[in-house]
């Protein structure tokens, strides 16, 4: 991403001026590169320099600071070529260790994850580990770089993962890591793998060197871009395993934990997660923000492939309405469907109104359990019976989006939800299903009743 921000005037800059920030400051820890452009006859350099940057090992924002006077500034013509994405390529002595390495292994499992793939990529990705017959399974909220389908795909790594895989993961003699970074959500906050020498071989494999090392002492790093790697595992001689057995055990545990489980209220959200898994289109674009509703769609949806998921991997609030937007202004013919907490959906829900203005047809998904979820949720667990600022008094958001001229409705038992889907789905427009989930539901493993009772009796 490339931001140019204004700035005030040259003239007027350190004293406080109306709107002027210091974005060094501001943007320095959260972006690749801050600088302010003083000359005009600089500009196509700091803009070559951005795209470079930005788009160079792991890819990141830079921010560029245009102050007022200079862009009032005449400078001849700087002719600059298109920028070229530079990555690293694997070399042949890593890729004839990657192989040897798997050949030495009993229990493989290949990790994948981050955010610079292409979908020759991701084709590439799946000949690799089919060629190889080896098990997959996503880093936190990449569940779409791999058909989930697809029988070698065993799960996600994420907060609330099923403890089958966790348990895969913790015996494997053999991870192959590409793209993720190995975060506390990848790794049940580091539990998974010993820090800094893991118990299980470890390659890692990632398109920034910095990254490498950093955490994880791997066995075998290898330093490449991610299209340029999957190219060359793909291509590798294919080995017959001797983890047939080993596939076929993760992706049994996998498909068990995605049945529908039991919860309290009339409406059950495993069940209705179910429905729409064998109801949408497989190249629906589902697109959710935070909270603890996306560990159901996480759970128990399943990602067709490449760009079918769209979640943010910071965690942040918000994100889904406004991401299923972008999404179907990309691919107009494509299904979209956004999934939020009410919490979730009023941060960004006044961006129903660009859905509006472009006459969008995506179908929302409003999980209402009046509340804060995963915030009531730690509150429970550490500070039973003390809630504080966690609950919500929400609009009608069935009235909010008929307001829009979107079809609307509210859904408040399992049974009335089919009919409710095929009226949202047959509407000419835009649609808003608002969900009431049981606010004890607080996620698909537990209840708020079941974390009071695990209290000892005198933190009850």
């Amino acid at each position: 991403m490339i931001l140019l921000i204004g700035q005030v005037g040259s003239k007027v800059c350190e004293r406080e001026a109306f709107q002027e920030i210091d974005y060094r400051r501001m943007f320095g820890p959260v972006s690749k590169w801050v600088a302010q452009i003083d000359r005009a006859d600089r500009v196509a350099e700091y803009i070559s320099r951005a795209f470079y940057t930005a788009t160079a090992g792991r890819a990141g924002p830079v921010v560029l600071v245009l102050p007022e006077d200079m862009q009032d500034e005449l400078a001849p013509p700087a002719p600059a070529r298109r920028y070229q994405p530079v990555s690293a390529n694997p070399n042949p002595a890593d890729l004839a260790a990657v192989r040897r390495m798997i050949g030495e292994a009993q229990r493989p499992l290949l990790v994948v994850g981050g955010s610079r793939w292409n979908a020759a990529a991701v084709a590439d990705l799946q000949r690799f580990a089919t060629n190889f017959g080896l098990p997959v399974v996503s880093a936190f909220r990449r569940q779409d770089l791999f058909d989930n389908g697809n029988p070698h795909y065993i799960g996600d790594l994420s907060p609330g993962m099923n403890p089958a895989l966790a348990e895969k993961v913790k015996s494997a003699d053999l991870l192959i890591a590409i793209g993720t970074r190995l975060t506390e959500l990848t790794t049940a906050n580091y539990t998974l793998i010993d820090i800094p020498c893991p118990k299980q071989r470890l390659i890692h494999v990632h398109p920034d060197p910095e990254e490498l090392g950093r955490v994880y002492q791997a066995d075998l790093h290898i330093n490449s871009g991610f299209a340029e790697f999957a190219a060359a595992a793909a291509a590798l001689e294919p080995l017959t395993g001797r983890w047939k057995d080993w596939v076929v055990e993760g992706r049994r545990n996998y498909e068990a934990w995605q049945q529908p489980q039991p919860q309290p209220g009339a409406l059950n959200l495993s069940e209705v997660m179910v429905h729409l898994r064998d109801r949408l289109p497989k190249d629906t674009i589902l697109a959710n923000g935070a909270g603890n509703y996306a560990i159901w769609v996480h759970r128990f949806m399943r990602y067709a492939g490449f760009h079918t998921q769209l979640s943010p991997t910071s965690g942040a609030m918000g994100y889904g309405v406004p991401a299923a937007i972008a999404a179907k202004l990309l691919e107009p013919a494509r299904t979209v469907v956004c999934f939020a907490g009410d919490g979730c959906f009023m941060m960004n829900g006044q961006e129903l109104a660009t859905a509006a203005h472009h006459d969008l047809k995506i179908l929302f998904i409003v999980i209402n359990n009046g509340m804060y979820g995963t915030i009531r949720m730690h509150q429970e667990r550490e500070f039973p019976g003390r809630v504080s600022g966690t609950s919500l008094k929400n609009p009608d958001f069935t009235v909010l989006a008929r307001a829009y001229g979107f079809h609307a409705a509210s859904v408040s038992t399992t049974a009335e939800f089919p009919a409710a889907l095929e009226a949202a789905l047959a509407a000419p427009g835009s649609a808003l299903l608002e969900l009431k989930l049981d606010p004890d539901a607080i996620s698909p493993r537990t209840t708020i009743t079941a974390l009071r009772a695990a209290l000892p009796a005198d933190r009850r």
